[in-house]
């Protein structure tokens, strides 16, 4: 099989696409043909090596895949031909950036046959990341007001609509170039930061997600309401952000994703009620994997990129 590679920290010219073994699928695992890769601006970090998750290079990055179960013979969830998603072993190294991929049969779903494979690569780490953050974490419920920052990246746009999906009122923040974007996900209101401060633009949210980073969560407690919730993707280990909001009486979460099977299962749920989709800005074939970081790295994505093989 043929998977992409890094032997050094760098830019995107780093990766290099080799030929290696098939993996062979442990006991409880299945052997994935894969189909398409869904690729995180985390990634671009990890190659750049401004985040040390994976250690030194070699290493083959990536989590988000879809593909056909080719092997299930350590497992009774799937049968070869089984179309499946998911996002296995993260933290770990998965080696998703390759034609096929061993993953634990509990890390995977049943693809929703209203998802192609280039949308159901696209869905598992920003759909378990506002999951597990606005479900899991902050338990939002009918009624509640929800401010989302970034809503018009990978992670925001999807919360978007699970927070609606359980009768929040939702305010997104975005520049003036996602506004029509943000709406169609559902977003109630929303704060073009470039132009308005959202801190004097909106009061009394209930949660806050936050995956923006610098000075946002910061800021963001003046717009809670008492014992109102900040969950950050990206200041999780701020400690004296983490003080300054238990000292005004605030709730703050840090959310680590996670490859939980029940939130999984939850996202296909929504898929199935038509109520979530996610948007893939652009694909890239496999081959092109630098030309993929190159997008990612420019930044300001709408949605996903994602690699087809």
């Amino acid at each position: 099989m043929r998977v992409v590679t890094q032997e050094r920290l760098g830019g995107p010219e780093v990766l290099t696409l080799v030929d290696a073994p098939e993996p062979q699928p442990l006991p409880t695992e299945v052997l994935v043909r894969v189909k398409a890769i869904g690729l995180n601006p985390l990634e671009a970090r990890l190659r750049a090596g401004e985040f040390p998750l994976l250690g030194r290079p070699p290493f083959v990055l990536g989590w988000d895949i879809s593909g056909v179960v080719e092997d299930a013979s350590g497992t009774w969830r799937f049968r070869p031909g089984d179309e499946v998603f998911g996002m296995p072993l993260f933290p770990r190294a998965a080696g998703a950036y390759a034609e096929v991929v061993s993953a634990p049969a509990l890390h995977l779903a049943r693809k929703p046959t209203a998802l192609s494979h280039v949308e159901a690569a696209a869905l598992p780490v920003v759909g378990l990341t506002a999951w597990q953050g606005l479900v899991d974490l902050a338990g939002v419920k009918e009624g509640d007001r929800v401010l989302v920052h970034g809503g018009g990246g990978g992670v925001g746009h999807v919360a978007i609509q699970i927070a609606k999906a359980r009768g929040a009122h939702v305010i997104a923040t975005a520049g003036a170039g996602k506004r029509k974007f943000v709406e169609e996900f559902g977003a109630d209101e929303v704060i073009d930061y470039t132009t308005v401060d959202f801190g004097e633009a909106v009061r009394d949210i209930d949660v806050v997600l936050d995956t923006i980073g610098g000075d946002t969560a910061g800021r963001s407690l003046d717009v809670l309401r008492p014992g109102g919730h900040l969950v950050t993707a990206v200041a999780e280990e701020d400690t004296e952000l983490i003080a300054r909001y238990e000292a005004a009486g605030m709730r703050f979460s840090g959310i680590a994703v996670d490859p939980d099977p029940l939130a999984l299962r939850g996202l296909v749920e929504l898929v199935e009620q038509g109520r979530l989709k996610v948007h893939v800005q652009e694909t890239f074939p496999f081959e092109r994997v630098a030309d993929a970081h190159r997008m990612l790295d420019a930044g300001h994505l709408r949605g996903k990129v994602v690699l087809t093989v």
